[in-house]
């Protein structure tokens, strides 16, 4: 499982308070996954859960749940929901998709 990171470090000016989200949408639901310092970890956190939802895609289809899709975002500290905290990719196994 790629390294998560929960917390956003300070950063020297406003210009550099971007980071990358890897957000997950269940139809018209978005909500932000996690969130990463650079392209390269999210990029790796979006293919690990979509192998992860692959590899579970039989078990969502058998009990009719919705398959997530996950995507990359560049978004500020600004942007994030108050009281965010990271989805578990599996969270489907707990009986809770979001």
């Amino acid at each position: 499982m790629p390294e998560k990171i929960s917390s956003f470090e300070k950063s020297p000016s406003r210009a550099d308070d971007r980071s990358w989200a890897v957000i997950a949408t269940i139809g018209r639901v978005v909500r932000v996954a996690d969130i990463h310092p650079s392209h390269t970890s999210a990029e790796a956190d979006r293919a690990w859960r979509e192998q992860q939802v692959r590899a579970y895609l039989g078990f969502l289809q058998r009990c009719e749940q919705p398959v997530p899709r996950y995507t990359i975002r560049a978004m500020t500290r600004a942007q994030l929901p108050r009281g965010w905290r990271p989805l578990p990719a599996l969270g489907f196994l707990n009986g809770r998709m979001f």
